[in-house]
């Protein structure tokens, strides 16, 4: 089971997992969370535990049953690289990965130590783009660096929602960053110059940028609904993607 995303910068997603649990200040307002507690109540299949951890391996032959060229967001629902999904299940996700070489995978995890663990002794996909999330200083940070350590066609950051100025930071061997506001009833603002800081440090280090939305907060500091404040910076789109092929 695959299903058409509404994110603006996949095409798809696959969940041969779902649910999760909270591991950092990021996760406080979790989306995940709320989509599965409908779902579950929809009765939607998948979804009988809610968002407790849940392996369908029901699921992963999904992509093998599409021919055409498609970019799937794996785990929209879940962590790939949580705790309690065994190795030999993640195993079994980059099988699929690797015999559906025509689609592109973008995995993001907030687990990056257990990636960087996983893929010690695992070569990764050509087709598998690898991300972590980069909510704050004190968690998200650190994430970057097990990141660079693995050896990825594509490396990308998702600083969503971004919670504080990040300050200045190594972008070394990352290819793309995506940036976003908190979305929701209880979103947390964020701050116009936040994001600018981290679209001239992309441009300086000739890294993709990517502005996904302002999300509950416009760039004038005033809650609002997300789709009315947009997402432009500066009073332009920002749909950079990363140019496949070299790795840095």
């Amino acid at each position: 089971m695959t299903t058409n995303s509404k994110i603006e910068w996949t095409e798809q997603t696959w969940n041969p997992t779902v649910g999760c649990t909270k591991v950092s200040p990021g996760c406080k307002h979790c989306y995940a969370e709320t989509m599965s507690k409908r779902l579950q109540a929809m009765g939607a299949p998948g979804y009988d535990n809610g968002f407790k951890l849940t392996l369908l391996p029901n699921r992963l032959d999904a992509p093998l049953k599409r021919k055409k060229p498609t970019v799937y967001f794996v785990n929209s629902m879940s962590d790939v690289f949580h705790e309690r999904v065994p190795f030999e299940y993640i195993d079994r996700i980059f099988e699929i990965i690797t015999q559906t070489p025509q689609h592109t995978y973008q995995i993001l995890t907030k687990r990056a130590a257990r990636m960087a663990k996983y893929f010690s002794n695992r070569p990764v996909p050509a087709n598998a783009w690898l991300g972590v999330s980069v909510e704050d200083q004190k968690y998200g940070l650190p994430r970057i660096e097990h990141l660079r350590s693995v050896d990825a066609q594509v490396r990308f950051l998702s600083v969503e929602p971004l919670l504080e100025a990040l300050g200045e930071f190594d972008l070394k061997g990352i290819h793309w960053v995506i940036v976003g506001g908190e979305s929701g009833p209880k979103a947390r603002p964020m701050k116009t110059e936040w994001v600018e800081s981290i679209q001239f440090q992309c441009e300086q280090q000739d890294v993709a940028f990517f502005f996904k939305q302002w999300g509950g907060w416009g760039a004038d500091g005033k809650k609002r609904a997300k789709k009315a404040n947009g997402r432009k910076l500066r009073g332009r789109t920002w749909d950079q993607m990363p140019e496949l092929g070299a790795l840095l």
